[in-house]
């Protein structure tokens, strides 16, 4: 199978001069700006926005929303690729998805996580939230025969009309700050 190298060039571009894709579906609850701020003051640039080039010469992001909103005085890193608008947004699609589709070694991330000094609050609350879901997840995984110790979690499940509502409770809940899990029963 031959692939297809899309990528043109990469430009530093003034992150308020690209365009948001209209169809852009993600949302970025407080709590995800801050780790992104975090990250930004404590390493920087480190990864490339990918956009493409309208017939007008104007960059349209694909993908790097957050990251633009973020900075929109700084010169950022884009890629820019030859991609048509219907394969622009089958990346704007799949991007995010695909890469959470990625499995966790919590051993492997815990001791990424021991490793990590941070003087940036934001940086390190978000730290500590990831050793937290590990931490929950050793409690849960008990030797066979042994006694097992259920932390003790409050929660609410709210019946939605549809899966419109349901997303839309979901992304306003997470935009307050509060950790939210989506169940179809």
């Amino acid at each position: 199978m031959a692939i297809r190298d899309r990528i043109v060039e990469l430009r530093r571009v003034k992150a308020a001069d690209l365009v948001a894709s209209p169809k852009n579906w993600r949302t970025h609850p407080s709590h995800q700006r801050e780790a992104l701020e975090g990250v930004l003051a404590d390493i920087g640039y480190a990864d490339a926005l990918l956009a493409r080039q309208l017939d007008d010469g104007r960059l349209q992001l694909i993908d790097g929303h957050l990251r633009a909103e973020t900075t929109p005085d700084d010169d950022v890193p884009v890629l820019v690729l030859d991609v048509t608008e219907a394969e622009a947004d089958k990346l704007l699609a799949v991007l995010d998805p695909l890469a959470g589709l990625a499995g966790t070694s919590e051993s492997a991330l815990g001791e990424l996580l021991d490793g990590i000094t941070t003087e940036d609050e934001r940086l390190r609350g978000f730290l500590d939230q990831l050793a937290q879901q590990i931490d929950l997840g050793k409690t849960n995984a008990a030797a066979p025969g042994a006694e097992l110790t259920v932390p003790e979690i409050y929660q609410i499940v709210v019946d939605c009309e549809d899966e419109s509502a349901q997303r839309s409770l979901y992304e306003r809940l997470v935009e307050e700050g509060l950790r939210c899990r989506v169940l179809t029963l």
